[in-house]
């Protein structure tokens, strides 16, 4: 728990479970074991953790990477914002206690693991223990950027960690991407966090709003909201205007033999007023 400072079969069996799944392809170099060599010798070999998103991809991306690599999954966000009955007591009573934002000190979020995902995160810290290297391999997009930045917040390594990104499960895909590591993009994660404290400063005070006035359990969004309050702006605007009357005078000319025709302006220097000079209560101004 932590604030920060200014998304068949054993796959899905583990995905609605919220538990890590892993997979490392087999060693070729564990020596088989032999009548004059009971015991089994394995070669000392690093060993690099990646971390995805999906337990659906652990399989081929193991594959593709070899035996070097240990491929767990994070079944999407391990943490999010709090809610008020996840908060320590001591924050109920503080800044946190609405929101588990705190808007008088730079919108600061406090985070929690979800209830859901504490066994994957004890799995992944202990897959982490064996490992030299961190590769977050999580979704190219501001979601797993926001991903990969809490399992590095969450998980504290001490080895170097890489930010891997690809956007096909294919040999080449992975393989590329493995040689063109690069640092998390905390921009995205800032977008990621500000969308996600935006939906709850939103829902946490329009929504209940929603549940008197219409009824009860509809949510509301950052940008439903926003919307909504345009369109009764301007529907308002609508419904207080006044109409008004104003006349253009078009004339006809002949000038040696040509037709043209031509626009009064204005009259013993006044000029004809038109749409822009009157106000929304139907008004005409000076001029």
């Amino acid at each position: 728990e932590s604030a920060r400072p200014s998304a068949r079969s054993v796959h899905m069996a583990a995905a609605m479970a919220g538990v890590g799944y892993s997979l490392r392809a087999p060693d070729p170099r564990v020596a088989a074991s032999t009548p004059s060599d009971p015991h089994p010798r394995k070669a000392a070999v690093s060993t690099k953790l990646v971390i995805v998103e999906s337990p659906n991809k652990v399989r081929s991306i193991a594959g593709y990477l070899g035996p070097d690599f240990d491929v767990e999954a994070s079944v999407g966000h391990i943490r999010d914002l709090a809610q008020p009955s996840e908060l320590p007591a001591a924050q109920k009573k503080g800044p946190y206690g609405r929101f588990a934002v705190d808007v008088e000190d730079g919108f600061r979020p406090y985070y929690v693991i979800n209830p859901d995902k504490r066994k994957t995160v004890a799995q992944l810290k202990r897959a982490l223990k064996n490992a030299d290297e961190l590769y977050l391999a999580t979704d190219d997009d501001r979601e797993g950027e926001a991903i990969a930045w809490h399992l590095k917040e969450v998980l504290k390594p001490t080895v170097p960690v890489r930010r891997m990104t690809f956007t096909e499960i294919t040999k080449e895909a992975v393989t590329r991407a493995l040689g063109a590591t690069r640092d998390i993009d905390t921009d995205r994660v800032d977008a990621q966090e500000t969308r996600r404290i935006l939906d709850r400063l939103y829902g946490y005070e329009v929504s209940p709003l929603l549940w008197r006035k219409i009824r009860p359990s509809l949510s509301a969004g950052r940008v439903q909201s926003v919307a909504t309050r345009l369109v009764v702006a301007r529907e308002r605007d609508r419904m207080a205007h006044v109409s008004a009357q104003y006349w253009s005078i078009d004339t006809a000319f002949t000038s040696a033999g040509q037709a043209f025709g031509a626009r009064v302006s204005s009259v013993d220097g006044h000029s004809i007023a038109t749409g822009s000079d009157f106000s929304e209560k139907g008004e005409l101004s000076a001029k």
